[in-house]
């Protein structure tokens, strides 16, 4: 079943196209990745696809409604968002972040219940983020505190979350655990997950399909064993790659030559 689908998406920021005619479908309870070299849309796309930024042209559907047409509470109980990084003005505590969550879910009051409290708990178990709730957010890690905007957009109880980058500034070890989070929540959870990513490989072996852009435009959709070729990889990023089977999962794996 088709959960979001972009139809001849195109922006600009003034007089300069970032993105143009860009269609393609979002499968109910699917990984999909994004990759694409820096400039190529990939953040402005995830933007787009929140409702945060209105395409000059086409249009996106979340089922059967164009986003445009549902109000913005609404739909941040359908789509949870994970940024890149997350900018503080006030020295919120990680579980009055993770609360923050609950906000398009709440009453006229604007007061959280036991159910709100309860959904940001089992949220915070999940991420692994329990244990540091009451500590600030200036005081975590890069790692950790991407955990807590998982938490957060998880306690949103969304059909889709949505990832920009976020394994950007994490070292090795780090990328792995939030790439198995991801893919712990959308097992469990039955989530459907849209993740902007620069990692090539952590894409192939997470990811069900990819989807691969150039220059602001669609370039290649699928599997991917599909899309992470040579032939594309060359054609996209302009850089020789050798392609080979993972050892262990037989996915693509992209090294430099």
């Amino acid at each position: 079943m088709i959960i979001m689908h972009a139809d001849k998406v195109g922006f600009q920021y003034g007089e300069q196209w970032v993105l143009r005619d860009v269609t393609f479908e979002v499968r109910e309870g699917e990984v999909l990745g994004i990759i694409g070299p820096n400039g190529s849309g990939k953040t402005t796309l995830l933007k787009i696809l929140d409702g945060i930024l209105a395409p000059r042209e086409g249009c996106v559907w979340l089922r059967d409604r164009d986003i445009s047409q549902i109000g913005r509470e609404t739909l941040a109980k359908a789509i949870g968002v994970v940024p890149q990084d997350y900018s503080m003005f006030f020295p919120f505590s990680v579980e009055e972040i993770v609360l923050m969550g609950r906000t398009p879910h709440l009453g006229l009051l604007r007061f959280e219940g036991q159910k709100d409290f309860a959904i940001a708990r089992r949220a915070m178990e999940m991420t692994d983020t329990t244990d540091f709730s009451r500590r600030g957010m200036g005081e975590l890690s890069g790692g950790e505190r991407q955990r807590v905007l998982i938490a957060r957009a998880v306690t949103q109880e969304p059909q889709i979350l949505l990832l920009d980058e976020p394994t950007t500034y994490l070292d090795i070890r780090h990328q792995v655990a939030l790439f198995q989070l991801m893919k712990m929540l959308h097992e469990k959870e039955n989530l459907t997950v849209i993740v902007v990513t620069q990692d090539i490989n952590l894409a192939a072996q997470y990811c069900n399909r990819i989807l691969l852009l150039k220059n602001g435009r669609f370039f290649s959709m699928g599997p991917p064993a599909e899309v992470i070729t040579s032939d594309n990889i060359q054609k996209v990023y302009e850089t020789d790659v050798l392609i080979d089977p993972h050892p262990r999962t037989g996915l693509p794996r992209v090294t430099l030559v």
